[in-house]
């Protein structure tokens, strides 16, 4: 009769604890996960619209402008499906 009420007592804590876990990841999980921008070269043009040879992707001289690409990335790192527009 003792191992009923252990049995009981255990499941029901394993209850309680699961819900708890829970309800705590559905709070949690929208403040965590944050889609950020985040800026990257891609390419170096002279003032003719060219690229000059070797500086890609970053410029590294004067009379160069920096063409950069933005990408949204969540906490992984991972560009989020449909985000990218």
């Amino acid at each position: 009769m003792n191992t009923y009420k252990l049995t009981f007592a255990a499941a029901a804590a394993m209850a309680i604890a699961l819900s708890v876990a829970m309800l705590v990841s559905s709070v949690a999980a929208p403040v965590a996960a944050k889609i950020t921008a985040e800026t990257t070269d891609v390419s170096c043009t002279n003032g003719g619209g060219q690229q000059p040879g070797g500086q890609q992707p970053s410029c590294g001289g004067e009379g160069l402008t920096q063409q950069t690409e933005t990408t949204n990335v969540n906490p992984s790192g991972a560009a989020p499906p449909g985000q990218n527009q």
